[in-house]
């Protein structure tokens, strides 16, 4: 009985396998496809599409990318502004999460109701408005004016709160029996206890700031302020698509480089981060 039954988990276990292994095939074929593309000359792949297959592959696309003299400004200003992003959002949110799970104030509930009608309004409903608004002030073309508009993140007022409201009030109230100030309730008992909510939050923000291509379309109109997105888009030709496909593949892995990069070295806190989220 017990044999026929570890027999049977035992086969179940390999078709889960053979599911699992299959599906991160096809997850991987795009990518694949997108890096051997990137490493073809752009008129052999106009003669024969199936010169993908086989050889000569070329590094010249990506020598080409590197020639561009403002490629690593345009990576030095994603960083700047995917960190400044992050940093920003992960200080306001934690604060705004700590004041509306925590503090008893006039009007929290329909403010917290404010807040979450964030997450339903898409960013080109206010792009008008923000678009005039950073022009009176002159943002446009620096980094505050590219970084300001992420950190009224709804999301992460909303996951920091719920996380807050997780944690018993009683650590608060015997933290205070200690003449505890309730800045150093937050910053010393609360917040560390929140490094999970954060890095999930961190972690999503940097992501999303990084691949951003939208407003720092619009925001950054001078070739020194671009981000690594906005500056490799603007250096395809109009027939980028029909003419150029290797360069063009060449890019999207470079843009995709330095967050594959990250995720080697931070891969245990990013899985951790999102399983907790998942979970949560």
């Amino acid at each position: 009985m017990s044999s026929g039954l570890s027999n049977s988990r035992s086969f179940g276990d390999r078709v889960i396998l053979a599911l699992v292994i299959a599906l991160s095939i096809v997850m991987l074929a795009p990518a694949l496809w997108v890096i051997a593309l990137s490493f073809k000359d752009n008129a052999e792949l106009m003669a024969n599409p199936n010169s993908v297959f086989h050889p000569p592959y070329i590094i010249q696309n990506y020598i080409n990318i590197v020639g561009t003299s403002a490629v690593f400004r345009w990576i030095l200003n994603s960083l700047i502004v995917s960190i400044g992003l992050t940093v920003g959002t992960l200080v306001l949110s934690s604060l705004a999460g700590y004041g509306f799970a925590r503090l008893n104030f006039p009007g929290r509930d329909i403010l917290f109701v404010v807040v979450l009608f964030g997450l339903a309004v898409p960013e080109q409903a206010v792009l008008v408005a923000r678009h005039q608004i950073f022009s009176i002030l002159k943002f446009h073309n620096t980094y505050q004016g590219i970084i300001l508009p992420g950190l009224s993140s709804a999301f992460g007022v909303f996951l920091m709160t719920q996380y807050f409201r997780a944690i018993p009030k009683e650590l608060d109230e015997a933290a205070m029996l200690d003449n505890a100030s309730r800045f150093r309730v937050f910053w010393k008992v609360l917040l560390p206890l929140t490094l999970p909510a954060q890095a999930t939050l961190g972690i999503f923000t940097f992501l999303g700031a990084w691949n951003d291509y939208f407003w720092p379309l619009i925001s950054a109109t001078k070739k020194e302020m671009f981000t690594l997105t906005v500056g490799m888009a603007s250096t395809q030709t109009n027939f980028a698509q029909s003419e150029g496909i290797g360069y063009l593949m060449a890019q999207a892995v470079f843009a995709g480089a330095p967050i594959f990069i990250v995720y080697l070295f931070f891969q245990k806190y990013i899985v951790t981060a999102v399983s907790g989220a998942a979970v949560r």
